[in-house]
């Protein structure tokens, strides 16, 4: 799993980071996708790796700006996390 961060300017309220989620949702392959307006930024986790370049493409289709992409492998943290190992 892969977790992607990203940096985005123009958010204000809720109905952005909805239409900004739903966006994402219809372009790419991903397990979930969350975005905060406060903090200004999205993050999406995915089983399978998304290009950089088509991602800023559909975040600026929508009128938003993206500022940077952080990319990580992404590992479920919970309290049964550790009995995995």
């Amino acid at each position: 799993m892969i977790g992607i961060t990203i940096k985005i300017e123009g958010m204000q309220c809720g109905m952005c980071e909805a239409h900004l989620n739903d966006a994402v949702r219809g372009a790419f392959p991903v397990k979930k996708v969350t975005s905060s307006h406060g903090k200004g930024r999205m993050v999406i986790l995915t089983e399978q790796d998304i290009n950089e370049e088509k991602l800023k493409s559909v975040i600026e289709n929508t009128g938003y700006q993206a500022v940077a992409v952080d990319k990580a492998p992404y590992e479920k943290k919970g309290i049964f996390s550790a009995l995995r190992k």
